[in-house]
């Protein structure tokens, strides 16, 4: 992992359990997608770290090719990529997201 960016983001992912990387921040979401994704971590109680992709064009495109993903957001819970807002809106509609947040240990506040 030579290239400075994906050091970057590892050490993003590295800090915190559950990581977005989102346009805008969860308290502004610059996206409705980002947005969305935002909701469900707030209703599913979830502490989560977040990165403003906007901010910084280089994680911006390079978070793209360290996940081979080609849209943003992006969740990270324990270092695994979950997927964007569709994968974790079906996930939190299904309640897959809640048993793999138990799975992991993830601690849950009842919103």
């Amino acid at each position: 992992m030579d290239n400075p960016v994906f050091v970057e983001i590892q050490s993003h992912i590295d800090g915190s359990e559950v990581m977005l990387f989102m346009k805008g921040t969860p308290l502004f979401p610059q996206c409705g997608f980002s947005a969305r994704v935002v909701q469900i971590l707030k209703h599913a109680g979830v502490p989560f770290a977040s990165v403003n992709v906007l901010e910084n064009q280089e994680v911006r495109e390079g978070i793209k090719e360290f996940s081979n993903w080609p849209t943003i957001p992006q969740l990270y819970i324990k270092g695994e990529f979950i997927g964007g807002c569709d994968i974790v809106t079906e996930m939190f509609q299904s309640g897959e997201l809640q048993t793999l947040l138990n799975e992991k240990g993830i601690q849950q506040n009842a919103a």
